[in-house]
């Protein structure tokens, strides 16, 4: 008789290291199979091992195998340590074990709870088994839902990964740290996209410095991480471009729950309306401030197109049409560059169009700004608008609250400890007690003190960039009203929108009139 082996793990083991490795559990349940074949004197035909993998999960690689191995009889026994390791849902014990199997001559035995298909007063007992199976994938999912619903809203993380650019704290469960290697390339991809880069261009760039896409950086790290329904690519791609250029977790929000199970019987997942997702703000130290992450949220809603080499245009979402009020778009012809009205291509009735030399609006608008600067603009006052345009006093009020908190912590478990010597003391409690409760509060206080410690230091931090700011704002405001050349950075600050008309007959001149932000 030729029995096959067949072992489940569901839950993610602690003692296993690598993803080739079998964890404690699963190596067990081989220990287990493989003395009672012995003892039945059947030889094992193959083992098939399912690690990290629940019950209800219907595509396990290895239990595909094993399906397949049985219809074509390779086997004569499928042997597992209780009929819950080959599956909890009843559905599927009528079609395998008690349907498909007796049909393939296959039987099927179970050590723990004595499942055996060849005995026949012994199929109840079986289905009794499925059902309370069934019971239970039910009520863990209510349970393991009511459960991440409260850890979600009281704004702890819950994956089981972190998202790129963060790292799990390993003293506090649910909270986040900046990953400051991973941090760096989240900054560089936000500067670059608020300079005018479009998504694919900032792909190909990370890609050709030859740095590891999300998805391989967690692997390199040594993370059990997959994307079982993504490729092995190692590369950046426009849509991971994408997702982080719109995530508030980058600016110290935790967002969850923007996808939710169908059901407990499949891991397919449906996206939720925004309306219900969990955010929970300032949960986290952010990676991008908030001035950078408003300017690139206001470059994603003009959805602008980039040009073949992959930067923005200059004008790009800017530049309306007189007529209709549509937004320019981008055209070239003899190596020139020009915008023009996209409705007027369609109809010329529509519209009367427009239409106008990139160079020539970039003229336009720098001599413009360049009259305005000598009329209006006072020096000193532009200066101080534009030295430190963020306003750090609401995060400096946060790392504030959170050192005082953590000090008065401190405090009570200084006290704390003095009552527990006390007790010790008086032989109010044991020397195991005492030891057990001095390292749990040591322990607290240590972490306590790291906290403070971050969060002083994110305050030194802060302060030196407005120290900064303010040194810099002479060059700065020089840099934003008398520009030697427009930029993409300049455009966005100062320009609300341009309204471009259509050349009359007989002139030369393009009806420019421009919107400023100021």
């Amino acid at each position: 008789m030729r029995a096959a082996l067949y072992c489940r793990l569901s839950e993610e083991d602690r003692d296993k290291q690598y993803c080739g490795e079998d964890s404690a559990s699963i190596r067990n349940q081989k220990s287990m199979l493989l003395q009672y074949a012995r003892e039945q004197n059947w030889e094992v035909y193959d083992i098939y091992s399912d690690d990290d993998y629940a019950g209800a999960d219907r595509n396990r690689p290895e239990f595909r195998r094993l399906l397949e191995d049985a219809r074509l009889h390779r086997f004569d026994i499928v042997l597992c340590k209780t009929q819950s390791r080959f599956t909890r849902e009843l559905e599927l014990v009528e079609k395998y074990i008690h349907g498909l199997f007796p049909l393939w001559g296959i039987r099927f035995v179970s050590i723990v709870d004595n499942a055996d298909t060849a005995d026949r007063k012994n199929k109840k007992t079986r289905q009794i088994n499925g059902l309370i199976n069934e019971w239970y994938l039910e009520d863990m999912s209510e349970n393991i839902r009511s459960v991440l619903k409260n850890r979600r809203e009281n704004g702890f993380h819950v994956g089981a990964f972190a998202l790129y650019g963060y790292r799990k704290d390993p003293e506090q469960k649910g909270h986040l740290l900046i990953d400051r290697d991973a941090a760096a390339v989240v900054r560089k991809v936000f500067v670059l996209f608020s300079q005018g880069w479009g998504k694919a261009a900032i792909a190909r760039q990370l890609n050709s410095e030859g740095i590891p896409n999300p998805t391989e950086y967690k692997r390199l790290q040594g993370l059990r991480y997959r994307q079982p329904n993504a490729s092995r690519s190692t590369l950046w791609s426009y849509s991971a471009i994408s997702r982080m250029l719109a995530n508030e977790i980058y600016i110290g929000n935790m967002v969850q729950g923007k996808y939710g199970s169908i059901s407990y019987k499949t891991k397919q997942n449906r996206l939720r309306p925004k309306s219900e997702w969990c955010i929970v703000p300032g949960t986290h130290e952010p990676i991008i401030d908030r001035e950078l992450w408003d300017q690139v949220q206001e470059l994603l809603l003009l959805r602008s197109k980039p040009f073949g080499e992959g930067t923005v245009g200059l004008f790009a979402g800017k530049a309306r049409c007189a007529g209709c009020g549509a937004v320019l778009r981008s055209t070239s012809s003899r190596g020139r560059r020009y915008l023009k009205c996209p409705v007027r291509s369609l109809s010329a009735q529509a519209c009367p169009g427009a239409f106008i030399s990139l160079e020539q609006l970039e003229l336009t608008v720098r001599t413009e700004l360049a009259r305005i600067t000598d009329l209006y603009f006072d020096p000193e006052m532009a200066a101080r608008s534009l030295a430190s345009p963020r306003d750090l006093s609401a995060e400096k009020k946060t790392l504030l609250s959170r050192i005082s908190a953590c000090r008065k912590r401190e405090e009570e478990y200084d006290a704390g400890l003095d009552r527990l010597y006390l007790d010790r003391t008086g032989s109010a409690i044991t020397e195991a007690a005492f030891s057990e409760m001095r390292d749990r509060f040591l322990k607290e206080k240590d972490r306590l003190k790291r906290e403070a410690s971050a969060a002083s230091s994110r305050l030194q931090e802060l302060e030196r960039s407005a120290s900064l700011s303010s040194s810099c704002s002479e060059d700065r405001t020089a840099r934003f009203v008398r520009p030697e050349r427009l930029t993409r950075e300049i455009v966005t600050a100062m320009v609300d929108f341009i309204s471009v008309g259509r050349r009359l007959p007989g002139s030369r001149t393009v009806p420019v009139e421009i919107h400023w932000t100021f």
